[in-house]
């Protein structure tokens, strides 16, 4: 209150020309007082013919007034600034085009402190005491200034709506309840407020969860953008080793060829010229004989030459021919064509493999999958051609159709000893890596048919279940079999019921850890589902056991399907 008190003091003391505290204050014959300078360039602005007048009550002057300070009010002034006063209310506690004005203040209005529900008037600080005060003004209902207070009063009796009609969900005033609104349900707008509030409260705290959730999910996703960066900083500085070592390696096998060339080839080079050395000797042994022959010839005395030619020396044994057999000029170009044909089989393993390394970076996905699909036409939108591996296939299996049929025959196929050859059970996997999202279709006939899927690394050689698809942790295998179907996973049977059909679908979503079989007619019908971590690429696989003639292909998606 007592700063209320101050606050009427200081309007008091201020000049309302300039609105500031007063300087060298005068007090006119009308009892208003003014700075000295801002009465007297107010008197001056006037024109000449207007007799002087008081800039607030308009009272006249004849003649002119003779200005002097009022010493009283410059004490006064002076004493309110010591206490910290320094000016009239600045600009900003005055109403501006974007604020509630004060309805009772008189010429400049200040900013609206309150607004009365019951008054229907704004107040500033100063206009809103009595509220504060009077005891019967204390019980008014006192809100956030509003520029909307007029539409709290029924335009048609002028009258404050203080009732609600929920019947037409509006505010009317009590008149409008007894008239138009006669038989509405109507309550008062209070009541009407209170369950509002209710809802409101409920709306509240249904967002303000749903904003702690979404505050868990925003740190959620900090967290893993935190992983990913570590994640692909490791896998960066990781490949980066793997790639130096293969450099490396690379490297160390070039030097090794080199110097094994070079050594071999001074080896050679050392025989060569050694055996040259041999052959330059005889040369010249030969000549020497063969000028001492020539002498000889030459020698005119018959009883001379006869006389000479048992004392010439014998000649020395030629050197072995046999040695100087020279190859086909090649020499070390078969290390060349070597070296080519590693080169030629790293260039085959890299685009083999590097379509994985590819399809690996590019489908990390973190976020959630998306849905998975329902229609044959969003499946297909996944689908991946799949042929199978004659490596891996069993004797017994006769593959056609561009290596996407399986047939189980009587009689043993020639097929190559491989290591990654199924040898007992007649099963086949795909050439094709799975990972990512992926989709296809296999059509059978028969009787005894198993598609699955598996880890390259599952075992192949003998009959233990560590290698019979659906028997073992590294493969998932639905049979079917006298016409129904079963799933199998670690040696673990999951009766599965759905709709006959010779053609399943298999969608593989490998980051999300999804694996499901469709039975396929004219609507997908989902057969079995699996939920799991899939940590390597995954093959397709068939295995079939039933009767000869008994096969499974991998269906070819027209293209008109796929799009």
């Amino acid at each position: 209150m007592a700063q209320k008190g101050v606050q009427l003091d200081r309007e008091t003391i201020s000049c309302s020309i300039c609105l500031d505290l007063l300087k060298d204050p005068v007090t006119i014959p009308c009892g208003h007082s003014y700075c000295m300078k801002c009465i007297k360039s107010f008197w001056d602005e006037e024109d000449e013919r207007k007799i002087p007048s008081c800039p607030q009550c308009r009272q006249t002057f004849t003649p002119r007034p003779v200005l002097v300070k009022n010493t009283m009010l410059a004490a006064l002034v002076e004493e309110l600034k010591k206490t910290g006063l320094q000016a009239a209310p600045a600009d900003h506690c005055y109403a501006g085009p974007e604020d509630v004005a004060c309805d009772f203040c008189s010429g400049r209005k200040l900013k609206a402190l309150k607004s009365c529900l019951v008054c229907l008037i704004s107040y500033c600080e100063r206009h809103l005491q009595p509220h504060y005060e009077v005891a019967q003004l204390k019980k008014h209902k006192l809100v956030e200034p509003s520029t909307k207070l007029q539409e709290n009063i029924c335009s048609r009796h002028d009258e404050v709506m203080k009732m609600f009609c929920r019947t037409d969900q509006q505010c009317i005033c009590y008149l409008c309840s007894v008239d138009e609104h006669k038989g509405h349900d109507t309550v008062s707008a209070a009541a009407e407020r209170t369950e509002r509030q209710r809802e409101l409260e409920v709306s509240r705290q249904d967002i303000q969860q749903r904003i702690q959730d979404r505050q868990k999910d925003v740190k959620v996703l900090q967290q893993e953008v935190e992983a990913i960066n570590r994640s692909a900083d490791k896998a960066v500085e990781d490949s980066q080793k793997i790639f130096r070592k293969l450099i490396r390696l690379m490297e160390k096998r070039s030097s090794e060829v080199k110097r094994k060339v070079r050594s071999q080839q001074e080896a050679e080079v050392s025989r060569v010229k050694e055996l040259q050395e041999k052959l330059e000797q005889e040369i010249t042994e030969l000549k020497r004989k063969d000028a001492e022959l020539k002498q000889l010839s030459h020698t005119e005395d018959h009883n001379q030459f006869l006389h000479n030619y048992p004392s010439l020396s014998p000649l020395s044994g030629p050197t072995d021919s046999s040695s100087i057999h020279i190859r086909p000029l090649r020499y070390f170009e078969d290390v060349t064509a070597a070296v080519s044909a590693v080169r030629d089989k790293l260039q085959d393993v890299l685009s083999d493999k590097w379509t994985n390394v590819s399809l690996t970076v590019t489908e990390v996905d973190v976020l959630l999958s998306p849905p998975e699909p329902k229609t044959r036409a969003e499946f297909l939108k996944y689908s991946h051609e799949i042929t199978l591996d004659p490596n891996t296939a069993n004797t017994k299996l006769l593959l056609s159709e561009g290596n996407r049929k399986a047939t189980y025959m009587s009689e043993r196929q020639s097929y190559s000893d491989h290591p990654d050859r199924f040898t007992y059970w007649f099963q086949v996997l795909c050439r094709e890596s799975l990972t990512g999202r992926c989709y296809w279709e296999v059509e059978w006939r028969g009787d005894g048919v198993c598609v699955a899927v598996a880890y390259k690394n599952i075992s192949r050689a003998g009959k233990s279940n560590e290698c019979e698809f659906g028997f073992n942790d590294k493969s998932w295998a639905l049979d079917y079999d006298n016409n129904s179907y079963n799933f199998w996973y670690n040696n673990v049977e999951t009766p599965v019921s759905g709709p006959q059909s010779s053609r399943v679908g298999v969608y593989l979503d490998h980051s999300a850890g999804i694996l499901s079989f469709y039975s396929v007619s004219e609507t997908m019908t989902l057969l079995h589902r699996v939920q799991t971590t899939f940590t390597q690429p995954l093959y397709a696989g068939l295995l079939l056991w039933y009767s000869y003639g008994d096969s499974a292909e991998f269906c070819k998606f027209q293209q008109s399907e796929v799009i």
